[in-house]
């Protein structure tokens, strides 16, 4: 499936006055929402998607700066203005019982989220909750040189303007375990979406998550430990990033879960081993 043909999937929808690009497909009583990782989209689920609307009603919106969403200059991307982008697109769509998943970027949306949740500052019921490779445990995580340098309020804008498609590919496939198994026209596909909107100028901007990560680790973290959110942790166990001690320690931590692992497999398992994190996570 090329770039074009999932935004043709999909559908924009106004939220606070930004354009939203949004898949909603499947026709059941059960929703299934997404949130995606960095610096990726929703089209990280497009070997997925059919699999789980046989299931699940399934909304997936790309991020603010992400994807085909708008990607304003004037905007702060912060991990809590995405979390309020969420909840009032879910709001808008009329959902008031959810399944949640989140990976990697997602995932710290995901924990903001629970934290408003845990204070019942929410309408909506989170009734089940899946959580794939993502640095929740920043201190754990083994951040890329690249990660480290967008980052940085100094040079990341700097670095920005460095960043080419064979630089992007290359950090991309260094993720996966089978550096294989992501194909040439993937990686293009990634790149275009990056690209679209005046991509390249926020790239720095969506990159200060990782700060965050410290800074609300508390929150957070603290959120995870009284969840009564029946939970699965589903995680690659090859992520040279977000690496399998974070699960161990998230198991450890969040009262009512199941980890299950995935071997042979690296950052993006829904990309890398679709069928096994399928089983996972449908199981």
């Amino acid at each position: 499936m090329t770039a074009n043909e999932w935004k043709n999937r999909g559908t924009f929808i106004e939220i606070f006055g930004r354009q939203v690009f949004v898949i909603d497909e499947g026709n059941h009583e059960q929703t299934m929402v997404i949130l995606h990782g960095y610096p990726t989209s929703s089209f990280d689920y497009y070997k997925v998607l059919d699999t789980l609307t046989k299931r699940y009603r399934v909304i997936i919106h790309d991020h603010l700066g992400f994807g085909f969403s708008d990607k304003p200059i004037d905007y702060s991307y912060s991990l809590v203005e995405q979390a309020d982008i969420a909840l009032a697109l879910w709001k808008q769509l009329g959902l008031t019982t959810i399944t949640l998943l989140a990976h990697d970027y997602g995932t710290s949306v995901a924990t903001e989220i629970l934290a408003r949740y845990q204070k019942n500052q929410l309408t909506i019921h989170i009734e089940k909750l899946t959580l794939c490779n993502g640095s929740m445990h920043i201190e754990l995580s083994q951040l890329r040189l690249i990660q480290k340098l967008l980052k940085n309020k100094l040079l990341g804008k700097h670095v920005t303007k460095l960043t080419n498609y064979p630089i992007f590919a290359k950090n991309m496939r260094n993720v996966f375990h089978n550096k294989q198994t992501v194909s040439k026209d993937e990686l293009r596909y990634m790149w275009e979406q990056l690209l679209y909107n005046n991509g390249r100028k926020v790239i720095h901007l969506i990159s200060n998550y990782i700060n965050e990560r410290y800074f609300f680790w508390n929150r957070w973290i603290g959120a995870l430990k009284e969840i009564d959110i029946p939970t699965k942790i589903v995680w690659a166990k090859n992520d040279p990033v977000a690496v399998f001690k974070i699960a161990e320690v998230l198991s450890d931590e969040i009262p009512n879960n199941t980890l299950l692992s995935i071997k042979n497999t690296g950052h993006f398992p829904m990309l890398e081993n679709p069928e096994e994190w399928l089983t996972a996570v449908l199981s």
